[in-house]
């Protein structure tokens, strides 16, 4: 097969969530198991840091994937979902697994494949995992992809977990409290290994520090130890000094990753940094300053406050639920425009009208919907939206959206685009963004 069938027939053949939603979602690790089994159980052949959360896993995963790397670790990342290419998934030391590994995968193991029937995620986390032991990985950083305690990447034994945050999202899921999802989240907490927690609360905290006593296991909470205060921040980075108990311990430290949420995101970053350093990792000052400067350029990191062009200022995120949506419109108000101009799209099991609900009702709104199944119709998100006196065009396409923000925006003006991941996958493939670094075999 070539890889445009092979990934034809993975999209085809088995479950996607992003496509399909809870319907493609199997809450249980029977599937998984059997498939690690089948392989031998190859993620013990490597180390693995494992983190979850609502919003900013993948920033976190990034930032430390970058920081092991600059250190001399041959790293692994697994993310989800992929923006562009598939193989953005899937990378060692920034580099995105070829497409000829993903073909030999698939086909050497159709057969157990179409008879344990697991789920997309469920073959993507072994085929990572398999590529990651080929490949003489010394570290992975390992992203779960929904929850935690059911998901396919919890079969992992690691030297260090992570939960950025909890907020509202796949609630039919998760749970509708945030004590019931922060329980989920806390599923990943293993026996005596040290869990980072990147933001506490009330609702949450108790649940952690149960779990963690039950497993016997050092806990942390990023916020409660660290600070961070902006010093500097332009279209290519941002600085922050950094304290650690009222303690200056960074000065002006640099990263390329320019949305203001990631104040919160660097103090997880930096906790399981330290951390990492307790459990013997070799990372210095100059590895950990170098890693998080440059930690999108070298991961390859894409749609977190991302800047697509300056005249007019077009601006896209992936931002996607009620607490994610809250930091973009609040990044929104900070940008200096004549108009603004929003290209906005949903997934139909997402909380719709309290998202609709933050947004600036001065702006055009440009309605569309993203390529997938699960995409919210464009009318009755435009209906719905006026309900909330935000008003604008109905678009069949986030292409069609782009080019007609385009034709009316003038160079002074600000274009944003989000509501979904999916909508900004189409939006970066519209610009020609590539979503994989030169490969290797």
């Amino acid at each position: 097969m070539t890889y445009k069938q092979v990934l034809d027939y993975m999209f085809q053949q088995f479950p996607m969530f992003h496509r399909m939603g809870k319907a493609a979602y199997k809450a249980d690790l029977d599937n998984i198991s059997e498939l690690d089994d089948f392989f031998g159980n190859l993620h013990k052949n490597f180390k693995t840091i494992h983190i979850a959360g609502t919003n900013g896993k993948g920033s976190v995963s990034h930032m430390l994937a970058s920081v092991l790397q600059s250190a001399g670790y041959k790293t692994g990342l697994y993310t989800s979902p992929h923006l562009i290419d598939f193989r953005e998934r899937i990378k060692i030391n920034g580099l995105c697994i070829s497409e000829e590994q993903v073909v030999a995968f698939i086909s050497k193991n159709i057969t157990v494949l179409e008879k344990i029937n697991p789920s997309f995620f469920e073959i993507t986390v072994a085929l990572a995992f398999n590529y990651f032991a080929d490949q003489h990985v010394d570290v992975a950083v390992i992203e779960v992809g929904l929850g935690g305690r059911l998901d396919a990447t919890n079969i992992v034994f690691p030297e260090l977990s992570v939960v950025t945050n909890i907020s509202f999202d796949h609630t039919d899921l998760l749970g509708h409290t945030l004590a019931e999802i922060a329980g989920e989240k806390a599923g990943i907490i293993k026996p005596n290994v040290p869990i980072i927690i990147g933001e506490s609360s009330v609702e949450t905290k108790t649940i952690f520090l149960e779990k963690a006593k039950q497993q016997q296991s050092p806990i942390f909470f990023a916020d409660e130890m660290y600070s961070a205060k902006q010093i500097n921040k332009n279209s290519a980075n941002q600085s922050f000094d950094v304290l650690k108990n009222g303690q200056q311990i960074y000065s002006n430290l640099f990263l390329d990753l320019i949305g203001d949420y990631q104040s919160k995101n660097i103090l997880t970053a930096i906790c399981a940094i330290e951390e990492l350093k307790n459990r013997g990792f070799e990372l210095t000052n100059t590895s950990i300053v170098d890693g998080l400067k440059n930690a999108a350029a070298v991961t390859g990191l894409l749609g977190r406050w991302q800047i697509i062009a300056e005249e007019p200022l077009i601006v896209c995120d992936t931002g996607h639920n009620y607490a994610g949506i809250t930091w973009v419109v609040k990044q929104i108000h900070e940008n200096s425009y004549k108009k603004l101009h929003i290209i906005f799209g949903v997934v139909n099991d997402k909380d719709v009208d309290g998202v609709l609900s933050l947004l600036p009702q001065h702006a055009q709104y440009y309605f569309t919907k993203a390529s997938i199944p699960r995409a919210l119709n464009e009318q009755i998100l435009s209906k719905k939206a006026a309900d909330y006196h935000l008003f604008g065009e109905a678009c069949m396409t986030v292409q069609e959206a782009i080019q007609k923000a385009l034709n009316n925006a003038a160079k002074n003006d600000m274009i944003f685009i989000g509501g979904s991941t999916f909508i900004v996958a189409d939006a970066l493939i519209y610009f020609n963004t590539k979503g994989c670094k030169e490969n290797i075999i």
